[in-house]
């Protein structure tokens, strides 16, 4: 199973202690194109990944040729999107992506709050609604313990 999840902290604590024990994650997959480029950013998120799992940085056109290349080893794999507008890009691109998770996204100002740990912007809900038009179902919790919160638009 691929699991999507959309985390503007992208590699932090709730990731390393609940999720990736949570679905057994073999690989790590930070999709973002900024990050390819940044090598002391990627360092730094590394230093809390454990080392036995793969760890990929992928620009997010190259996500859905990495992920067929996997084949059965795509099981257990987590992918991190930094927001909403790279979750669009990588399904545009032909990510299959069935579920994504929204997971953090904090509020600011020009955002409204969807639940505890969710604001948008009026693009973020764009792009969004965008993918549960075709079909991606939207999964709204922080952590795994939580009941996942279903949007619809």
């Amino acid at each position: 199973m691929i699991w999507y999840r959309i985390d503007e902290r992208l590699v932090h604590g709730q990731i390393i202690e609940a999720w990736l024990p949570y679905l057994k994650t073999f690989c790590l997959v930070i999709a973002n194109d900024d990050l390819v480029g940044d090598e002391v950013r990627r360092q730094i998120m590394l230093l809390g990944v454990p080392s036995r799992l793969r760890t990929e940085f992928l620009p997010l056109d190259r996500l859905s040729s990495f992920i067929a290349a996997m084949g059965d080893l795509k099981q257990n794999m987590l992918v991190l999107f930094a927001d909403c507008l790279d979750v669009r890009r990588a399904y545009e691109f032909g990510a299959p992506i069935a579920v994504c998770n929204v997971g953090n996204l904090h509020h600011r100002e020009g955002k409204r709050r969807m639940c505890p740990h969710v604001a948008l912007s009026d693009e973020e809900e764009g792009c969004l609604r965008f993918l549960q038009q075709r079909g991606v179902r939207l999964d709204f919790r922080g952590v795994p313990a939580d009941s996942p919160v279903l949007k619809h638009w």
